[in-house]
This record gives C-alpha cells, structure tokens and sequence, in this order.
C-alpha cells in the first residue's frame, strides 16, 4: 500500500534470471531495435532495459554501461553483416560469365536485406545521428566490400578503371538496398539483376 493514496503499488515484472550470454544477447538486441527505430539519439540504458521488459540494474548486471553495451553491439553486427555479406556477394566469375554471377548474386543479395532489415538499414540506410565510432567501422567494411567489386570488375573487364567502377557500383548497391528495404515488393531480385546486367553487359 503507498501511504498517500491506499493503493497497492503496481509492481515491475521480475526479470526471469536467464544465463548471462543469454541476456546479453538479449539486451543487444533490444538496443538494435532502438536505434532501428528511434536512432541513436534515443538509446539510453532506461530505453535498454524498456524494451527489453527488465530493470537498468539487470542491464548493468550484464554490461558496465552503455558504452561497452554499444562496443558489443558492434562487434556482433559487424560480424553478422560482413558474414552475410560474403556469402552473398560472388568473389570471382567461377566458371560463368558475368550476366551469369548477376543474375545469381541479385536473388541472394535480397535475401540478405529482408532477413535482416534492422541489420542492414542501421548501415546502408543510416541517419545523420550516427556516432563516429560506428561511421568509422561502416567505412572500413565498405572499402573491403569495395575492393571485391574491383576485382570482378578487373576480372570481366580487363583494362578498366576497376577503382572508380567500383565506386561507382558500390554507390548503386548501396542505393538498391535503401529501396529494397523500403519497398521490396516494388524492387525486386529480378528488377535489381536486369539493371545491372544492363549497366554491366
């Protein structure tokens, strides 16, 4: 009962103990649908531990705070997007020609996007309120990404300006994945392969 009023005092769910690489699991997550949602702006150790359905001591009981808590949400998703990415991007021309990779790359390409959309728009579709530490990781996995495209350029292309093609292409990636996320049943694996088989054929 509260003294002021005579009412019994609503009580917070108790948190369920859970192992603790669990938990953590679970508040990154929590913290990815924050920034998914509300931006970086917004994420705060209370926001944490809102979505999550547990106490800031429970969030605390897990990381020392919220720098350290947004360090392993980094890792974990930079791990998981290069991961993605890797298996889905072609590495080489293999045995076919480039219509071919194309036409194959496209189809696993939005796959990747829409089974994982928090993942990918928080990179490719990031607002301004990005921290620098985490612009910094983007970019330094971007120039990897790059540097893959190159060489399927230098490799269909001989004599090419492999370095500025792959800018370029890169951009239209970049771009297609923007519009992907935002409205996948208008572009589509098959509009995506017949626009770069048209750019690159």
């Amino acid at each position: 009962m509260t003294p002021a009023t005579g009412r019994t005092a609503k009580r917070r769910p108790y948190a369920a103990r859970v192992p603790l690489a669990q938990r953590r699991e679970q508040l990154l997550d929590a913290a990815l649908t924050v920034i998914d949602r509300d931006g970086y702006d917004r994420l705060s150790i209370d926001a944490i531990a809102r979505e999550a359905g547990v106490t800031r001591p429970v969030v605390y009981g897990a990381y020392d705070g919220l720098g350290p808590l947004l360090a392993a949400l980094l890792d974990r998703q930079q791990q998981r997007a290069l991961t993605q990415l890797y298996a889905a991007l072609p590495t080489g021309l293999g045995d076919g020609d480039l219509a071919t990779v194309i036409d194959d790359a496209a189809p696993a390409l939005c796959r990747m996007l829409l089974d994982d959309p928090p993942t990918w728009r928080a990179i490719i579709a990031a607002p301004a309120d990005v921290p620098e530490t985490v612009r910094a990781r983007v970019e330094g996995d971007r120039e990897g990404v790059r540097q893959v495209i190159a060489g399927l350029v230098e490799a269909s292309r001989p004599g090419a300006d492999a370095e500025l093609l792959s800018h370029a292409l890169l951009a239209v990636l970049e771009q297609y994945g923007r519009l992907v996320l935002a409205e996948p049943d208008r572009f589509t694996a098959e509009r995506m392969a017949a626009a770069m088989r048209a750019l690159l054929t």
